[in-house]
């Protein structure tokens, strides 16, 4: 992904390389609440997908001091960056969602610990599964990430 400055160096530094040229995030699901509302406080423009089958969307955005959730009546047309918490099947579809879109990078999160136990902010996946993540995405021309909390990367860039 050159376009990105992606290449060689650590999780982290690809993450924030993604979240630096980007502006418009598409969820599609999130393990906590913490996700949306960090990326709107961070001032990025939020849009939520009401589930891998729908096509209803809603922004969050900041204003007056306060995220705030819209319904939007408009299907969503471009992102710079999907961010997924779906399992790795409905993985095909969400990169062809983002090819759609025009988005540059793909960022799952397993919302698991490193022992497979849920938590909002665990990013752990089997190797291999990662690795077809990888796969998949990367063939297609996007960016990945799925090991990093990407509330943790928003908050690392505010600093």
């Amino acid at each position: 992904m050159a376009a990105l400055g992606l290449g060689d160096g650590d999780a982290m530094s690809q993450a924030e390389r993604i979240l630096r040229v980007t502006h418009r995030v598409l969820l599609v699901d999130w393990p906590s609440r913490d996700v949306p509302q960090t990326l709107a406080e961070a001032g990025y423009a939020v849009v939520v997908k009401g589930g891998p089958a729908s096509d209803a969307y809603s922004s969050w955005n900041l204003a007056d001091g306060e995220v705030q959730r819209r319904d939007l009546a408009e299907p969503l047309d471009h992102a710079d960056l999907v961010y997924v918490h779906r399992p790795l099947d409905e993985l095909p579809g969400i990169v062809q969602l983002a090819l759609n879109l025009g988005a540059n990078a793909v960022w799952r999160q397993s919302g698991l610990d490193g022992r497979g136990s849920r938590d909002p902010a665990g990013c752990w996946l089997p190797a291999e599964e990662s690795q077809e993540g990888r796969r998949l995405v990367e063939s297609a021309g996007l960016g990945y990430v799925d090991d990093v909390y990407i509330v943790d990367a928003v908050r690392a860039l505010s600093r």
